[in-house]
């Protein structure tokens, strides 16, 4: 008998795995997979399994429609894709060699592990999409159960996800350990694709107002191969892949390596303003940009499934660039700047200067004022926070802070943009970046540099010359501002 299957919900919360209860249950599955479902005397029999061209999807679908479909706004929202069974037999292929190309893997490469898309009545636009893992003798299988209304992201993060599980269980000899992926590659990889979408990636059935056009001849949709060439999604999305990572990040500071590497739900789900979907596929797009980064990203996959976890598969494959998590974090924080330099995006004016600023020198905290109440959340400056942290706690804090100095400058109005560079200069001196022997320690999950810098007196002595100059701007700003007046 086969060792159990798993379950990988994809959204919301990925990954996280759940082991299916009994070998009864498995064999369900392997006979799911092994026809196609059928209905009861009673009710018709439905559509047969649809094959890609390729073999490795095979894409089943329910009968029962979905309400979604009715909806007058459907067709319109762009952001939403009609899954039909052809059709996303199609998508997938073009997707997986889309997705081969980022990896440098040709097309026409053998695969071993076949995927089955099952697509079920979508309830809402938010419906769970699941990933099944089932361990074979010889390979693997998965199946994915998409709604037949789907987010694109969603189902882009979904493909994404099997995928790379199918190539980096390829030549997994451990049948009841199946790799486990970080959450930046899938999502770094989805959003990479979905930058770089040329043409006719991902496949929308039409929708019923326009198969209702269409019949009555009101419509000027046309029929190409069997495909509504109207609801074919054709947008071009130019030769930037990063163009829509570039304009988040130009207004909201990337994630650091650590956060990359435990992201929040709300992070995941894109409540962050799509800070964390901008900095993952920044961060896989850097990778896969270092000499032989594809090859590089081949390997991790592939010994993924031998590790208890990724970052042991990471550093083993990426040793020539980095030894520890320090050495990563060093070069993702000037990944993000010289990122930040090429398009900073428009400069602020002089009051958003000043608020950007203001907001860059207040350290957030909370304190309680007994064991058991509340917490209270405040505010405190840069100087207090060097006072009274301890050196770990203040190492990470500082490290973010630095970097985002050096980011906002080059978008701040003159006079702010020098002070800026001033407070990234103290916490510079401060941490001692550069020396040649530095002290770590251990903040968190990361490791970063200890404190052999600037004394607190002298950090603190300087921060406070820059605030009098910051008070002295602010003053001039103040005077020269126009009255103001109740009847302008």
């Amino acid at each position: 008998m086969n060792g159990p299957s798993k379950r990988l919900a994809v959204v919301p919360g990925w990954p996280a795995v759940w082991p299916l209860q009994s070998a009864a249950v498995l064999l369900g599955l392997l006979l799911i997979f092994s026809a196609p479902a059928t209905r009861s005397q009673e009710a018709q029999t439905g559509p047969p399994s649809v094959r890609s061209v390729s073999g490795q999807f095979v894409v089943s679908a329910q009968q029962n429609d979905s309400p979604w479909f009715r909806r007058a706004n459907f067709a319109a929202d762009t952001n939403l894709v009609r899954l039909d069974p052809a059709l996303l037999a199609v998508s997938a292929e073009r997707f997986k060699l889309a997705l081969w190309a980022q990896l440098g893997i040709r097309p026409g490469s053998t695969w071993s592990g076949k995927i089955f898309l099952t697509l079920y009545p979508a309830q809402s636009t938010n419906d769970n999409v699941n990933i099944e893992i089932v361990p074979l003798p010889n390979a693997w299988s998965y199946r994915v159960q998409l709604p037949n209304v789907v987010n694109r992201t969603r189902f882009a993060r979904a493909l994404t996800g099997v995928l790379l599980l199918e190539i980096a269980n390829r030549a997994n000899p451990n049948a009841g350990h199946s790799a486990e992926l970080p959450p930046w590659l899938t999502d770094g990889l989805a959003r990479q694709i979905l930058g770089g979408e040329q043409g006719k990636l991902i496949l929308s059935a039409p929708s019923e107002k326009t198969d209702a056009l269409f019949l009555s001849g009101a419509d000027s949709t046309k029929v190409a191969g069997g495909v509504y060439e109207s609801r074919v999604d054709n947008k071009e999305r130019g030769s930037d892949p990063l163009a829509d990572a570039r304009r988040i990040l130009q207004d909201t500071a990337a994630l650091t390596y650590d956060e990359l590497c435990w992201p929040s739900d709300a992070q995941m789900n894109g409540y962050d303003g799509g800070a964390y979907f901008a900095s993952a596929q920044l961060f896989a797009n850097s990778l896969l940009g270092l000499e032989g980064g594809a090859e590089k990203m081949r390997t991790f996959l592939n010994q993924l499934p031998g590790c208890m976890n990724w970052q042991t598969a990471f550093y083993a494959a990426f040793h020539e660039q980095f030894k520890r998590p320090l050495d990563v974090e060093k070069w993702w924080t000037l990944r993000v700047i010289r990122f930040a330099v090429r398009d900073p995006g428009p400069r602020w004016t002089a009051d958003s200067s000043r608020e950007r600023l203001a907001d860059l020198l207040a350290v957030p905290v909370e304190f309680r004022d007994a064991p058991d109440s509340l917490p209270d959340h405040t505010v405190i400056s840069l100087q207090s926070a060097i006072r009274n942290f301890q050196s770990g706690q203040l190492a990470a804090i500082l490290e973010i802070k630095r970097r985002d100095f050096e980011m906002a400058q080059f978008r701040m109005a003159q006079p702010f943009a020098v002070l800026a560079d001033g407070y990234r200069a103290v916490l510079t001196d401060f941490l001692g970046t550069g020396r040649k022997t530095p002290r770590l320690v251990i903040a968190g999950k990361t490791i970063i540099n200890g404190h052999h810098g600037l004394s607190v007196a002298e950090a603190v002595r300087r921060l406070d010359a820059l605030d009098a100059r910051r008070r002295d701007l602010e003053a001039k700003l103040d005077a020269s501002a126009p009255p103001k007046t109740l009847n302008p």
